[in-house]
């Protein structure tokens, strides 16, 4: 048999490597306190269930959706405009995704040839970089490091880099780094965009995610933002819908419609229940976003507190559902690192390298099990003497 050339580029997905790790330890007995894959175990509210439920039962709900049902794009109009204050035209602007990974993965092959050029976040969430892959593009990678923040220096881009890209993807807050960019570089990155006439993408999955009292907005916000870019959201951790597979990009007409053009010959839309629960989290009452934001601030709190006084120096992270530390010097690799945590503890994180270049060193760990297990995954660190 044989396969694409675009094949060679890709090989055994992280995740699952790592599903097979725990696989393993299971098989012989011992117990696993899965920090690694970011899968929400925080269920919808029951008025969205019952939504969808409803919706389930109605026989007219299993024809092909074909394309969004007017009460969910003016629902996401509704919610951008409530949450963010801004406007968007309900049937040029908004394209719902089946989950935000699925748009993120097609809307380069919507604007990149072949030999494009692509600049990509550092470590990055991994099919920032696969979708542009799948395209036959080519990356630029624009890292994202510590001693700024773990903000994108726009400046630092080459000027013929520049020229020749066509697409960028940022993401604030940050998967896996956490980081929350200052309103500034949006300015700075819209100007950069301009500038080079490059389109944007801000995929902006965890705005709702933000810790400490602080609040999040949209790249749209911005004066200008809607004329160079789009935004991705998602309600996978929200609302709890993360299997249900519910996301949308919405902004710049151009691209909007681009991305509808093709959608429309790869799949046939949402299944109308799942636009029903979709339309039901976001313009139903609200106090699950709160309650879903505290059980991830305790979470962190639980898990980062333990951890720095059994001797892992870490930041607390901002926002999002991750943690991203840094490994002990006297590790070569964090896949290494990650295997050796495993072993000596239970504890099952996900290695930085996954997420691009600048990410060795480091691993990524999910605020995905209860405050107990968090506790859990405390004790036995502290009890290996890991850190010592």
């Amino acid at each position: 048999m044989k396969f694409a050339k675009r094949m060679d580029q890709f090989g055994e997905g992280v995740f699952s490597r790592l599903a097979e790790m725990r696989k393993q330890r299971v098989a012989q007995g011992k117990n696993v306190i899965d920090l690694s894959i970011g899968a929400p175990n925080i269920p919808p509210d029951k008025r969205i269930m019952e939504a969808m439920a409803k919706a389930v039962m109605d026989p007219g709900n299993y024809v092909y959706a074909i394309s969004d049902t007017k009460a969910m794009l003016d629902a996401v109009a509704t919610w951008y405009k409530r949450r963010y204050k801004v406007e968007l035209q309900a049937d040029k602007e908004i394209c719902s995704l089946i989950g935000s990974q699925d748009g993120l993965a097609h809307i380069a092959l919507s604007i990149l040839d072949p030999g494009d050029l692509m600049l990509v976040s550092d470590p990055c969430y991994p099919i920032f970089a696969d979708g542009p892959k799948l395209a036959g593009a080519e990356l630029y990678y624009m890292p994202q490091k510590k001693e700024h923040n773990y903000v994108i220096q726009l400046k630092d881009i080459p000027a013929d880099v520049a020229r020749r890209a066509k697409l960028m993807l940022v993401s604030y807050p940050n998967n896996p780094t956490a980081a929350m960019a200052p309103r500034e570089f949006y300015e700075e990155l819209i100007e950069f965009a301009k500038k080079y006439d490059i389109i944007v993408i801000h995929d902006n999955a965890y705005s709702e995610l933000v810790f400490d009292g602080a609040t999040w907005g949209s790249f749209l916000e911005l004066p200008g933002a809607k004329e160079v870019g789009v935004e991705f959201n998602s309600l996978s951790k929200t609302y709890g819908l993360a299997g249900a597979r519910i996301g949308y990009c919405v902004g710049n007409e151009q691209v909007v419609g681009m991305l509808k053009t093709l959608k429309s010959n790869i799949d046939y839309g949402m299944f109308l229940p799942i636009q029903a629960a979709a339309i039901e989290a976001i313009s139903g009452n609200q106090d699950i976003v709160a309650e879903t934001r505290a059980a991830y601030e305790r979470r962190r709190d639980v898990l980062c507190d333990g951890l720095i006084e059994a001797g892992w120096q870490m930041d607390k992270p901002p926002g999002t559902m991750f943690v991203w530390a840094p490994i002990p010097a006297k590790y070569a690799t964090s896949e290494e690192f990650v295997k050796d945590l495993l072993d000596k503890t239970g504890v099952l994180v996900t290695p930085g390298s996954a997420f691009g270049p600048s990410g060795e060193g480091y691993v990524r760990m999910a605020l995905v099990q209860s405050e107990e297990d968090m506790q859990a995954a405390v004790d036995a660190v502290r009890l290996s003497k890991i850190f010592d």
